[in-house]
């Protein structure tokens, strides 16, 4: 008798919650490529979410892989489904034939692994499936958040350019018949639009060497640096970006203690996975703090990106030995203000956005129609 995963999915829709369920789930750091494309989030949710559901209704990872391999239509997934099975069959295991693919990430690699040390695998599989579920809802908020300030953004832009090089040359031409001295405000803008329509290309071309310079120099740490000071000091934005690498920082701690991983090995592997520099840089010297004796939150204090509270409460796990509770409440509440912050940032844009490019229209119009009243005023009208 043949079974299907859809068959399996329906048998186990009763089942209880995973206990691991939110354990694993934000783990990755990077993409999942298969073929050398990258899947979609939905894709990747199906594959780990197939997976999960067939170990855990007790059929053997070989027996497993050969039904995914038959049941996709995909030609990039069957061809890692079976790279995989392949591997498996030679006797590796399935965190190191996902690792010989050379298409998932470090992060995943463990992940996988310590699920088959702790013969939780489907679970961590399961929190995989939690993760990207979250990371396609979180992007839906953030694209509903800034698709409309940034469509009202690039709309505007192009008419503020429409009117500095078509609109104002055509008002200067009437002003020029005029031979009034024009207001100040109009000859700012008249200038401005002469030197637009002048070196338009040359400010392409400015644009394009600074897009191609900064992705030569991202891996450059300088570079990494500059860009993540700049970028936590951008007001709201920056705080912003703080918690959601903190929570990133405080789930990868939570599991790999949970784990019973020796701390510094949790911070070396976490020091691979963030690469957001300032918590990388930390984790490099907190990493070399322990190792002389020092503690955890001793080290973490002499770092700004951690904040009062969070050192205080890991103070209090370390004390009480409880430091995977402490980061995983930490990792809720810095997700928890993640969420609500990124629900804001729409609301906050969009208003904000029209007001900004309503002043630079507004500003452009008033320099074209003074003269206009000028003239007005001086005839009588």
């Amino acid at each position: 008798m043949s079974i299907s995963i859809a068959q399996i999915k329906d048998r186990k829709q009763a089942g209880a919650k995973s206990q691991w369920t939110g354990k694993f789930a934000e783990l990755l750091s990077k993409d999942i490529s298969f073929g050398g494309k990258k899947m979609t989030d939905k894709k990747k949710v199906n594959f780990y979410n197939d997976l999960s559901i067939l170990l855990s209704s007790g059929i053997d990872l070989r027996s497993t892989l050969d039904l995914m391999c038959e049941e996709t239509n995909q030609k990039n997934e069957k061809e890692i489904y079976t790279g995989i099975r392949e591997k498996v069959l030679s006797g590796a295991s399935l965190s190191e034939a996902i690792w010989q693919t050379e298409k998932f990430s470090m992060y995943e690699y463990q992940s996988i692994k310590i699920g088959e040390e702790t013969g939780c695998l489907s679970d961590v599989l399961q929190d995989l499936v939690g993760y990207y579920t979250k990371k396609i809802e979180q992007g839906r908020k953030m694209k509903s958040a800034f698709s409309y300030p940034l469509f009202v953004l690039g709309a505007s832009v192009l008419a503020v350019i429409f009117m500095m090089t078509f609109v104002v040359p055509m008002f200067e031409d009437i002003f020029s018949r005029f031979g009034n001295d024009l207001p100040a405000l109009t000859k700012a803008i008249i200038n401005i639009s002469h030197f637009i329509s002048k070196h338009i290309m040359l400010i392409i071309i400015i644009l394009t060497v600074l897009i191609i310079a900064f992705s030569l120099l991202k891996k450059q740490e300088k570079y990494r640096q500059t860009k993540a000071v700049a970028m936590l000091r951008i007001p709201f934005f920056g705080e912003l970006i703080r918690k959601m690498y903190l929570a990133r920082f405080c789930l990868s701690m939570s599991l790999l203690v949970n784990a019973h991983i020796p701390l510094l090995q949790a911070l070396g592997l976490i020091k691979k996975m963030i690469t957001f520099y300032p918590l990388q840089k930390s984790i490099a010297v907190i990493e070399n703090d322990i190792l002389h004796g020092k503690t955890l939150h001793e080290s973490m204090s002499a770092f700004p990106i951690y904040d009062k509270r969070m050192i205080s409460l890991v103070k209090v796990g370390e004390e009480v030995n409880q430091l995977g509770s402490i980061f995983n409440r930490l990792k809720t509440q810095y997700m928890d203000d993640v969420d609500y912050q990124t629900g804001m940032v729409g609301s906050i844009l969009e208003p904000l956005m029209i007001v900004i490019i309503g002043l630079f229209v507004g500003i452009i119009l008033i320099a074209m129609y003074l003269p206009i009243f000028k003239l007005s005023t001086s005839i009588g009208f």
